[in-house]
């Protein structure tokens, strides 16, 4: 019986560790910045890996009172790139530990 426990101990020691780890990695994402832009450069928009805007950048000539429309667009395509590459991080960084649990 207790050689069982020892093995229990050493697993929970195994998960903390690994708590650990996930902890820090999680921690280095968050202060990592993506940079997204907008075909041309006409837009930038920068996040952190906890999906909080930094910055946005807008060139002049990305503004045409005569087309707010395509101001949006080139502002929706710099956002949603570096979402896509924020999420593309976490999933590099962080899927190694949801790996086979269904998450």
């Amino acid at each position: 019986m207790m050689r069982g426990m020892g093995n229990m101990g050493n697993m929970m020691k195994q998960m903390k560790q690994m708590q650990k780890k996930m902890a820090e990695e999680q921690e280095t994402l968050n202060n990592t910045e993506f940079t997204g832009v907008a075909p041309d450069d006409m837009v930038k928009a920068v996040f952190t890996g906890d999906r909080r805007m930094k910055d946005l950048a807008i060139k002049p000539e990305a503004i045409d009172p005569d087309d707010p429309d395509m101001l949006s667009d080139v502002i929706l395509a710099a956002v949603n790139d570096a979402l896509a590459q924020v999420d593309k991080a976490t999933e590099d960084t962080m899927g190694k530990y949801t790996k086979g649990l269904g998450m």
